[in-house]
């Protein structure tokens, strides 16, 4: 059964001002960071790995797949760091 609200009283969604709304958002966001990066390079090894095994490359096209996540997981951190600033200045 929904509850009615008493005179004065304000609906639960905007007890919250935009600050804190505000907040949670670029937490929930940074939040993430550590995983965006954590997977970009897991994934990149992963497939480097593989792709020694498949060819008997040895670990050269693993490394080289590393390289290739590391510079993606930087890429994606850059590219969080420029939205999270945009979004700070509106």
């Amino acid at each position: 059964m929904p509850r009615r609200l008493h005179e004065g009283m304000r609906p639960r969604s905007s007890i919250m001002d935009k600050e804190t709304k505000k907040l949670f958002r670029t937490l929930g966001y940074v939040s993430t960071v550590g995983l965006a990066m954590a997977l970009s390079i897991g994934i990149g090894a992963l497939i480097g790995n593989y792709l020694d095994e498949k060819f008997g490359t040895g670990p050269w096209l693993f490394f080289l797949f590393l390289g290739f996540g590391i510079a993606a997981a930087f890429r994606n951190l850059q590219l969080m760091y420029k939205r999270l600033k945009r979004e700070s200045q509106d």
